[in-house]
């Protein structure tokens, strides 16, 4: 039984390692593409652009969030959502979007 607990614990372990190597890999700069591509039409995801839906928060205003974290955004995006369109995001792609609205929290 020990060892069992032990396997159990060396996974969890593991795949705490891994999620956080994971979000360290995150490309902003292919975020900011991305952003551009399938988010700018409802958000403003950039000083540059002028115009976007009202009812939706601009990236910078989402970034200044006192509970931001890029974890939670790539989560978000992930899940089906009733607010949002269901795109096609794969996870890495969620944490680049992610990981470029970080880099916009000053």
């Amino acid at each position: 039984m020990r060892a069992v607990f032990k396997g159990i614990r060396a996974l969890v372990v593991a795949t705490a390692g891994l999620s956080g190597s994971l979000a360290m890999a995150a490309d902003a700069d292919q975020g900011a593409t991305l952003a551009k591509r399938w988010c700018a039409t409802c958000h403003v995801v950039d000083g540059d652009q002028k115009q976007a839906s009202a009812d939706v928060p601009p990236f910078a205003v989402i970034a200044k969030k006192p509970d931001f974290t890029p974890e939670k955004v790539a989560a978000f995006l992930i899940e089906p959502h009733p607010k949002m369109p269901n795109f096609p995001l794969s996870r890495s792609e969620a944490a680049d979007i992610a990981a470029y609205i970080g880099s916009l929290r000053k």
